[in-house]
């Protein structure tokens, strides 16, 4: 600026009051500018207004004289007025400037800026919009200026943008949102506070679509709705309200599966805010979106499951996440399941009216094609012209891996226990296919949470272990699966699979089922021999939930062929002690659980070849326990093997654990169950070997008070000299069958073969015990 002539068309006195100090002078000067500017667009001198924007500019807005720099402000602010609407044709050249003012170190230079900038929007309105993106920029950086005046001004400038914005019709939004996606995730509460009140001003703009773009800002609000500023939360709030008011007025127009990420995450957050938003959309997305979220559902449920077990504290979050779980649960249906390791195409409205898409996710699914039931279906054809083919698949590894990791963590609590075990089971009903590929890696865990602290979780994890059991699904190889869940008569066997163990011939004889049995698949051996592992190593597991457990199985799966099971891998544990142990146990559940009333039945009359070939299959494990052995032989009144077998007694070690089954079996016999039997002791003519039994049990008893209840008892038979009657002419106890099938014989002989197992056994543990006593002195 030494020069003067290099100034021109700016008077000497111009320039020096432009240099000038005081705002006073400044000002004069920017009056003399103005109407210099005037005379130029009067004369149109195009030229001659480009060279004045351009001397303010260089010499005098981006000089490193701060008076200097201010001159310019005013100047160029000056010349925008001069120009009135035509100041369109130079914006960049005024704008530029004053922007890099923005930037100054001198607050009050900032402030001139701010002023100077409202004074050049202020007159070309509408033709700023192009160079909308460097003015957001710039008023957002204001908006987190730490001077109050500053602030001030930009607020002024930020309201005067709006209004342009709103009014008009050509806003550029796609250049727009990736300044608007970088913008949004300041830190700075400020800021925020800016980039969510623009947001406002979009949405409410009618030709403004923000929907379109929500992907790209929706985890930078969610960002923005933890700040700690109650006003700015309340803005976001607002904000992310809007939006979703919007997506369920026009759901067919919302990019959902782009979002579903960005939400699985927030629903993970730690502010309740955040997270009781984020589930309240996840909610609406798969209800809208339906069938488009099924991709998700592993990540939906990593997020979801864990909030099923909030206290009351976060009960809304807990209901909605209830929600979510309930929703996305009904989107998995049988078509999922594969046939022929082909994937399944579904398809989905391309255009919904959002009736259809309100209308639950049932509304969406009912578009389904099965392309593995159609073989002339193919990718060019298709039947509706408005239909558009997506590809849903069901990510079912994923789902079950995030279902097995929380079934493991022992943290997990008992409400999302129980929704993993609801899942698993829908799961096993609605795609079985798919799902035994997953069981052998599943069962460790299942047979786990049987160890469950709430009854509620056993229950539900007994209801999927009984489905594994029980699905045709789950048959191996050649052993032909029903296509129908139904059962089916005359079609039955217990499937055994070989690698359970060779059986003697005579162990043979209890396989065979009743016609009336369900088929079980090739899975249920392998859990009943690993939940009779579990009941082994977890003692106090079978004390506290034994009888719960097989009770409920027998009511989720047919009694028959667990005892049937059970049994038979009892004939062969080598643990002799938890052997006698189960027996007892699976004994007590048979006399006395309601749930095996008919299973009773069937064994009390032995009228069939099937009833008698349970009867052997128990009868030889039951040998594990000999008071066991005579109370199945009372129920099935088979009493004179009763009678042989209590003279077998004297033989045994008695014990007083031995005693203590004896008083147990006596206080058995009052109960209801035995009705039959007493009843029975009136004809002493036709069962002669039931009182002998019943006076059997009577000698091995001390003097106690069982004693005296079964010694009142046998006081009540009528005749008892008639029991000096030929044995010969009496019957062993079985009222009219035909039970010549039964070797009792033989099962005798085996019951003495257990039962020396079991003594020898004893013997060892004595000696083992005895050497580590003698150790211990030593």
């Amino acid at each position: 600026m030494s020069a003067e002539r290099d100034l021109s068309p700016l008077a000497p006195g111009v320039v020096r009051a432009l240099n000038d100090k005081l705002y006073e002078k400044r000002k004069v000067a920017a009056l003399e500018i103005e109407k210099l500017v005037r005379e130029f667009v009067a004369q149109a001198k195009t030229s001659q207004i480009k060279h004045v924007i351009q001397i303010l500019s260089q010499e005098f807005a981006l000089s490193l004289h701060p008076h200097s720099r201010k001159g310019g402000l005013i100047g160029l602010a000056a010349c925008s007025i001069a120009l009135g609407k035509d100041s369109g044709l130079y914006l960049k050249e005024l704008i530029e400037p004053v922007l890099t003012c923005f930037n100054d170190a001198d607050s009050r230079l900032r402030y001139y800026a701010c002023e100077a900038l409202y004074n050049i929007v202020k007159v070309a309105r509408g033709s700023v919009l192009p160079h909308f993106d460097v003015l957001f920029d710039g008023l957002s950086r204001l908006a987190a200026d730490p001077d109050p005046n500053v602030k001030s001004g930009s607020e002024l400038l930020d309201r005067l943008l709006k209004d342009i914005v709103t009014e008009s019709n050509q806003f550029d939004l796609v250049s727009f949102i990736p300044l608007l996606r970088e913008r949004i995730y300041s830190n700075n509460q400020y800021a925020r506070q800016f980039i969510i009140s623009w947001i406002l001003v979009l949405e409410s703009v009618p030709d403004i679509n923000l929907l379109d773009y929500l992907p790209e800002i929706l985890d930078g609000l969610f960002q923005i709705l933890g700040d700690n500023n109650k006003e700015i939360r309340k803005m976001c709030e607002m904000a992310l309200g809007e939006f979703l008011k919007e997506i369920k007025k026009n759901p067919s127009s919302v990019k959902f599966a782009e979002m579903a990420n960005i939400l699985v995450i927030h629903c993970q957050a730690a502010d309740d805010l955040i997270q009781l938003t984020a589930m309240c959309w996840m909610r609406e997305f798969i209800q809208l979106a339906g069938r488009v979220m099924l991709p998700y559902s592993s990540g939906i449920l990593t997020a979801v499951l864990p909030c099923l077990s909030y206290d009351d504290r976060k009960k809304n979050i807990k209901q909605v996440a209830n929600v979510c779980n309930q929703s996305l649960m009904k989107l998995v249906i049988p078509e999922d399941d594969e046939m022929d390791e082909a994937r399944q195409l579904t398809t989905i409205l391309a255009e919904p009216t959002s009736e259809e898409f309100v209308s639950k996710p049932e509304t969406v699914s009912s578009g389904f094609l099965d392309v593995a039931s159609d073989s002339n279906f193919s990718d060019t054809t298709l039947t509706a012209s408005s239909c558009e083919r997506i590809q849903v698949t069901l990510n079912l590894d994923g789902i079950v891996q995030v279902l097995d990791c929380h079934l493991h963590d022992t943290s997990t609590g008992m409400m999302t226990r129980i929704a993993v075990l609801k899942w698993l089971y829908h799961l096993y009903i609605k795609t079985p296919r798919k799902m035994f590929r997953h069981t052998d890696s599943l069962l460790p865990n299942l047979l786990r949470t049987l160890s469950d602290e709430s009854d509620e979780v056993i229950l539900k994890d007994l209801e999927v272990l009984a489905e594994i059991a029980s699905s045709p699904a789950g048959q191996t190889e050649g052993h032909g699966a029903s296509d129908n869940s139904d059962v089916q008569p005359n079609l039955v066997e217990l499937q055994v699979p070989d690698r359970a163990g060779q059986l003697s011939s005579s162990g043979m004889k209890g396989l065979e089922c009743s016609p009336s049995t369900p088929t079980m698949n090739s899975y249920f051996y392998k859990f009943m021999i690993n939940l009779l592992k579990r009941f082994s190593s977890e003692r106090k597991l079978l004390e506290s939930r034994g009888p719960f457990i097989i009770r409920q199985l027998c009511l989720l799966l047919n009694a028959e062929n667990i005892f049937h099971s059970m049994a038979d891998i009892l004939l062969r544990e080598e643990d002799l002690k938890f052997a006698s142990t189960m027996v007892h146990t699976l004994n007590t559940i048979l006399l006395t659980s309601s749930e095996l009333f008919q299973l009773r039945n069937q064994l009390k009359e032995l009228k069939t070849p099937e009833s008698c070939n349970l009867f052997c299959c128990l009868y030889r494990s039951w040998c594990h326990n000999p008071v066991t052995t005579v109370s199945l032989c009372f129920l099935t009144q088979n009493y004179k093997h009763a009678y042989d077998l209590i003279q077998k007694f004297g033989d045994l070690d008695v014990t007083v654990d031995f005693l203590t089954e004896v008083d147990k079996l006596v206080q058995l016999i009052e109960c209801p169950i035995f009705t039959y039997l007493r009843l029975q002791m009136l004809d002493v003519k036709k069962n002669p070997y039931l009182i002998k039994a019943l006076y059997g049990l009577l000698m091995l008893l001390p003097q106690s008070s069982a004693f005296q209840l079964l010694s009142h008892r046998l006081q009540c038979v009528p005749n008892p000299e008639l029991l000096q009657m030929d044995s010969t002419k009496a019957t062993t106890g079985l009222r009219g069958t035909s039970v010549s099938n039964i070797n009792y014989t033989e099962l005798l002989q085996h019951f003495e073969k257990v039962q020396n197992k079991h003594l020898e056994a004893r013997h060892q543990r004595a000696g083992r015990a005895e050497q580590l006593d003698r150790r211990v002195v030593l």
